[in-house]
């Protein structure tokens, strides 16, 4: 059984930014990263299955903002190297949450070096930039508001509003170090600005194209692609229902129950292989300070 898990550990991993290596979640040892094991981010942010609905839900979500999707489209290789577009967005969350103060630091501002690069003019004519603070809000709160509408579907649909709320408050401290502005930092203030913002969104040709490219976004195995075909469905799933209307993906609530079935036979065993994702690495690096504190000698030892 242990050789199963692993293979199966294996092949979800390779979906994620794990697969990309770089980032060391176990030192060093007792470092909380930049939010710690007590946040609700962590909650959040460590059930793998719910994260990776989540995450294609919000990149879908993002790309109907015509500057947003300006950028990726001019700027990005995503049309070749779909599955790693979403591995680099998976490593900077996984990172941002669960990695040592100094390597979310490190990746924030490598972030923040690549968008000075991201300029250019959208087919409308209007001139974008990805260190634009009104752009990157939108960035942001597309991807939490869905990471938590995927959290409260497969893994806690109890979690409270006021945890809810907190959720929102912490992750804003990441949109904020990218150079976001206005961050709404509870559930009320994410759903006035994604209302706000349904006038100034699209679905053209070229969102079709990402949307496309998403949901056949090749498996890095064989094995795993029944994994990616359920999870794109489900992040479509996951939009809110003016988006899937916009995007043309609106699913009858057959297909939607299928869908949620599917994903919730899939949650047992995929918690049961993944063992040593970012989130247990993570803990395994904060509780180790706690046990060379209980083993260090005291000074009834030393003499």
């Amino acid at each position: 059984m242990e050789i199963l898990r692993r293979r199966i550990e294996r092949q979800i991993m390779g979906v994620t930014g794990m697969a990309l290596g770089d980032i060391d979640y176990e030192h060093p040892s007792g470092d909380p990263g930049l939010f710690g094991p007590q946040s609700v981010c962590w909650r959040v942010h460590s059930d793998f299955t719910s994260m990776l609905c989540g995450g294609i839900s919000s990149l879908m979500l993002q790309m109907l903002h015509p500057l947003a999707l300006a950028g990726v489209w001019d700027h990005s290789n995503f049309r070749d190297d779909m599955l790693g577009r979403l591995r680099r967005t998976s490593q900077f969350i996984a990172a941002t949450t669960f990695a040592s103060t100094a390597d979310a630091e490190r990746l924030i501002d490598r972030v923040r070096r690549i968008h000075e690069e991201v300029v250019g003019t959208a087919p409308d004519g209007r001139p974008y930039a990805a260190n634009d603070p009104d752009l990157l809000t939108w960035v942001h709160v597309a991807e939490v508001s869905r990471f938590l509408a995927a959290h409260l579907r497969y893994r806690n649909p109890e979690l409270s509003g006021d945890d809810q709320d907190r959720y929102y408050a912490e992750v804003a401290r990441i949109a904020e170090a990218l150079g976001a502005r206005d961050v709404p930092r509870t559930r009320g203030e994410t759903d006035a600005y994604l209302e706000a913002m349904r006038p100034r969104l699209r679905f053209d040709a070229r969102t079709e194209e990402v949307f496309r490219l998403l949901i056949g976004a090749p498996a890095p195995h064989p094995l795993a692609r029944p994994l990616v075909a359920l999870t794109m469905r489900a992040g479509v799933d996951l939009l809110p229902t003016w988006a899937a209307e916009m995007a043309h993906r609106d699913m009858p609530r057959w297909q939607r129950h299928s869908v949620r079935m599917g994903v919730n036979r899939l949650v047992p065993i995929m918690r049961w292989s993944v063992r040593n994702g970012a989130s247990s690495r993570a803990r395994r690096r904060v509780a180790r300070a706690t046990t060379m504190a209980a083993g260090s000698p005291t000074e009834h030892d030393r003499t």
